[in-house]
């Protein structure tokens, strides 16, 4: 495995493997198999990494089949398992970036990968800390993505570890590039606050962020069944076009999400006391009640119940207020 993404495609654009192969490969892909590899090997998953395998193949080509990968899109994947999806997504895409947490995985994983050389592995967790993704992964993303053609997309298609998922999507919208495309398997319930409206018990914070920045959509709903070990949980694969227009808009991609979370931080509150409490010693009493005032917000309004652009307006309020405060 090189140390450096080669995202030089063949004169041809590759094509996805024939279905009898990805059979052969499905067959290696059973719970069984899994569990006889990891054992050979002296491993068993392991609970504090989120190691939920999918050994349906069927919805491991969903996956790969949902993100539209093209032979000069370069794919980040969070969690490489054995190999199965990078290596389906490596007979369609021109650059794979795949990280493993698990030294002992990301072993065999090399050897399953190792006939790729536009796919580059890197061993460790992928975020530096719960905001921020590890330098050297965007680092690496933005290099392969300067000797890819200028139509090229930059994509995360990942099975994500339960215990990663939020702050994984969540932190990579704020990056440089920005994703195009996201495709992943989660969380049922993570799904369906991605892509909650107001008023309903899964809107929030992570409803806003991931709705001002994309267009969010449930694939499919995937039961304990398909995974091995099974999780306790439903999953759901989702997928999220980065609507980098509506991106662009927002004036400032931190203040905002800050912002918003603090608005939800206590959401069965009032939203006049959520909102002099997110901005205590930055903005007034006064200049809240002006804000929501001019905005049309009643005494009894809630942030759970504003809408996406409601909110926006509300975020960019509160920051030209701060600026104004700022400048007197």
């Amino acid at each position: 495995m090189s140390d450096e993404i080669d995202p030089t495609p063949p004169v041809a654009p590759p094509q996805p493997p024939a279905r009898s192969n990805n059979a052969s490969r499905g067959s290696r892909q059973t719970a069984t198999y899994l569990s006889k590899r990891l054992t050979a090997a002296g491993l068993r998953p392991v609970s504090k990494y989120g190691q939920n395998f999918l050994i349906d193949l069927n919805l491991v080509e969903l996956i790969a089949r949902s993100a539209e990968i093209g032979p000069s899109d370069i794919v980040l994947e969070i969690g490489t398992g054995v190999g199965s999806l990078t290596s389906i997504m490596a007979a369609q895409a021109g650059a794979i970036l795949t990280v493993e947490i698990d030294q002992n995985l990301y072993q065999l994983a090399s050897e399953e990968l190792a006939p790729f050389p536009h796919v580059k592995m890197i061993q460790g967790d992928a975020l530096k800390n719960k905001s921020t993704f590890r330098d050297d992964i965007m680092e690496s993303i933005r290099d392969a993505k300067s000797r890819l053609p200028d139509d090229s997309k930059f994509m995360l298609v990942a099975n994500l570890p339960y215990n990663v998922a939020t702050p994984i999507v969540s932190n990579l919208l704020h990056q440089d590039p920005p994703p195009d495309r996201i495709v992943v398997t989660i969380q049922k319930e993570l799904g369906e606050r991605m892509v909650a409206g107001p008023g309903s018990k899964d809107y929030g914070a992570l409803s806003i962020w991931i709705q001002a920045t994309c267009r969010a959509e449930i694939v499919r709903i995937l039961p304990p069944t398909v995974f091995w070990p099974r999780p306790k949980v439903d999953s759901a694969i989702v997928r999220l076009d980065v609507d980098h227009e509506r991106r662009n808009a927002i004036p400032d991609l931190k203040y905002f999400h800050q912002t918003v979370r603090a608005l939800f931080f206590h959401r069965r509150k009032f939203l006049r006391s959520v909102v002099i409490s997110a901005m205590k010693g930055r903005l007034d009493k006064p200049a809240v009640d002006e804000i929501l005032g001019r905005l049309g917000h009643g005494e009894t309004a809630r942030a759970e119940e504003l809408n996406l652009e409601q909110i926006t307006e509300l975020v960019e309020a509160l920051r030209q207020a701060e600026l104004a405060n700022e400048s007197t």
